[in-house]
């Protein structure tokens, strides 16, 4: 009986340090931290899309085609990209089926990106799905837009690589950084773009849409301009509070 609990200790210790390893080494895109993320405003607008199993980061067009302007070319005069990154077999697959799913987790052969081009507002274009909005400050735009140009691959020119075409009218699938597994689908990549766009959220364990819903749902940011500050009166010892949208900050006068 020793003999077989020293086996069943060794067989979930291993499972257990391959679990930590994939969380470790989730791998490629990375998240982009912003240089400056103690914002006051939030004046740029994104969405994030739930089709069920998956999500997307939704995007103005004309934040991305400055860092991918082949889309641009590609896609013309539009309002927003949706952006989703997934497995390159089982994303582009007419009809996903098990064994995909299995090579997915598995055995992952690459990563793909999905762009799709909207003309007009997201929560009409994406009517059956559950669509919600937040906003990001100047310095979250900048690093969520190094962290989507850092998502495609490309070729030894520099420019995107695209593949086959997309799942809707007008939407075409690129060649993307990484590898799919069991610790780094597509959830976490939104959530990965979320983090670089500088919200609070931990892409580590955010591996299903629900999961990444909740927490913008919770955590969202309204659009707008800097909101008015209120000088409050001096006191420990020459101190100012500012107070701005229902927080309170403190700067040493």
């Amino acid at each position: 009986m020793t003999g077989c609990n020293a086996d069943k200790s060794l067989i979930r210790n291993c499972i257990v340090l391959f679990a930590l390893a994939l969380i470790a080494c989730s791998g490629k895109p990375y998240v982009v931290e912003p240089e400056n993320n103690a914002a006051f405003f939030y004046p740029n607008r994104l969405f994030v899309a739930s089709h069920g199993w998956h999500t997307g980061l939704i995007v103005p067009a004309r934040n991305l085609n400055e860092v991918a302007p082949e889309l641009e070319g590609r896609f013309g005069p539009v309002h927003y990209y949706e952006i989703g990154w997934g497995d390159k077999a089982f994303y582009q697959a007419r009809e996903g089926t098990t064994g995909l799913a299995l090579q997915a987790i598995f055995g992952s052969e690459g990563a793909v990106l999905h762009v799709v081009a909207i003309a007009g507002d997201p929560r009409d274009y994406f009517s059956g799905s559950e669509v919600l909005e937040t906003c990001v400050s100047e310095s979250g735009l900048k690093s969520l837009k190094a962290f989507l140009a850092g998502s495609f691959s490309r070729d030894s020119a520099d420019r995107l690589i695209p593949l086959s075409r997309g799942i809707y009218r007008n939407s075409q699938f690129y060649l993307g950084e990484g590898r799919y597994h069991l610790m780094n689908t597509s959830n976490k990549w939104t959530a990965k773009a979320l983090k670089s766009a500088g919200m609070g959220i931990s892409p580590t364990f955010r591996l299903t849409a629900g999961s990444v819903m909740r927490y913008l749902e919770s955590n969202r940011r309204p659009c707008g301009a800097a909101p008015a500050m209120q000088t409050l009166k001096p006191r420990n010892g020459g101190a100012i509070l500012f107070e701005t949208t229902g927080q309170i900050h403190r700067k040493l006068g």
